[in-house]
């Protein structure tokens, strides 16, 4: 689906599957900065040959595996 977004007062549109915004916007809250601010956050890091919905993709991949490793580094769960 395509989404609107304005990073540094331009906007611009990205097309993201439903599962990636909504873990995208779980991260936001985690961090208590808008999904905005993590797009732009997002965007400035990544290389110049990486689209941005690439982008956001692997960091959302990213931050699953660190929860995965966390989660195993705890434990089995009961």
């Amino acid at each position: 689906m395509k989404r609107s977004v304005t990073i540094d007062g331009h906007r611009t549109s990205v097309s993201l599957e439903d599962a990636f915004w909504t873990a995208l916007g779980r991260a936001a809250e985690a961090q208590e900065i808008t999904r905005a601010v993590l797009i732009g956050r997002i965007d400035h890091a990544r290389p110049p040959e990486v689209g941005l919905a690439t982008a956001i993709r692997l960091f959302v991949l990213a931050e699953a595996e660190a929860g995965s490793l966390e989660q195993a580094s705890e434990g089995p769960r009961p």
